[in-house]
């Protein structure tokens, strides 16, 4: 080889070494500089809601650790579709971050041909935040105190008694729809835009039964407006140790539901990982986890986000397998 074909391939090589140094620095540069403004955490829940609620449990501590605003931007509808697909088309710089049930991203792929988003490919998993199962509540004047209550009403008043959920495709709904299919019940679904608009119209009794997430209606329930007839999930919570499980009563729903943060693709790695950390450690606190304790929510095992994706995937075999047996549709 000629000394002029060895000065080329190593003029090559310096320019190929040189396109890939400059295509990982503004990266580099972005995750170094970050954060240097506020950063806006979107979730698809209205003011006073289990997800408004423990978003700001993790918005204010991390505020302080990031130096930094954290501000919660409430996106409720379509089973947090509205708010998913808003951070999923957002730069991935780490200034938009998404916080979901895991209904919103096991479920609704299963329910909607057309998503306007791809969770999967979209959206990057940073870090689970609590873990518990959800409600199924009556108004008083039902007379219902258990599952098996609702149940003897309904297959004795077909078509007489509707049910409530916090929108199509929720955690909700299916729970529901795979009661109905078990036990051969007609009962209409009733979707709300937000947890907190279907818990007022249960206490007032323009709908009899529902279910709801684990937190919202619990000062409901203490002062008697509401009655809880069940909670799905692997265990008891500790807000409703009382409250006797599905599977107990003879509806095996062991599946637990929980909230996830997650940010556009495209965000550099370093911020994923330094979130997922921080947010880790935030629930782990003394000063954080007696809080989300006292939402009936327990702490999931620390997780890094890979770890974190990992146990997604795994989630959505068991929540899409059961959507695809109830048929789940708008119903």
């Amino acid at each position: 080889m000629t000394n002029r074909s060895i000065t080329r391939r190593l003029a090559l090589l310096s320019s190929l070494v040189l396109a890939s140094l400059g295509a990982t620095a503004p990266a580099q540069a972005q995750s170094d500089n970050w954060p240097n403004r506020p950063i806006r955490l979107v979730v698809p829940s209205a003011a006073g809601a289990g997800g408004d609620i423990f978003a700001r449990l993790i918005a204010t501590p991390l505020s302080e650790i990031l130096k930094q605003p954290v501000v919660v931007d409430g996106k409720p509808g379509a089973n947090g579709m509205i708010a998913s697909d808003m951070v999923a088309k957002a730069a991935g710089d780490g200034y938009t971050l998404l916080f979901a049930p895991s209904s919103a991203i096991l479920i609704n792929p299963v329910i909607n041909s057309k998503m306007p988003y791809d969770p999967e490919k979209d959206l990057i998993p940073i870090a689970q935040v609590g873990a518990a199962g959800i409600l199924l509540v009556a108004n008083p004047k039902t007379g219902f105190k258990n599952l098996n209550d609702m149940i003897a009403y309904a297959k004795a008043n077909p078509g007489k008694l509707a049910y409530a959920s916090w929108g199509t495709g929720s955690s909700g709904h299916l729970a529901m729809e795979g009661i109905k299919a078990k036990y051969g019940l007609d009962m209409a679904h009733v979707p709300y835009k937000s947890i907190p608009q279907e818990v007022t119209d249960l206490i007032g009794n323009n709908v009899p039964v529902g279910f709801t997430d684990i937190a919202s209606p619990i000062p409901h329930i203490r002062e008697g407006r509401l009655n809880a007839l069940g909670t799905t999930g692997s265990q008891r919570w500790p807000a409703t140790q009382d409250v006797p499980r599905l599977t107990e009563q003879g509806y095996k729903f062991d599946a637990d539901g929980w909230y996830g943060i997650f940010a556009p693709k495209g965000t550099p790695q370093a911020i994923i990982d330094r979130l997922a950390t921080e947010i880790n450690r935030i629930q782990r606190s003394d000063a954080v986890r007696p809080k989300i304790e006292a939402q009936n929510m327990i702490v999931p095992p620390a997780r890094t986000a890979a770890q974190f994706a990992e146990s997604i995937k795994a989630d959505a075999v068991i929540w899409q397998g059961l959507a695809k047996t109830t048929d789940l549709k708008d119903k």
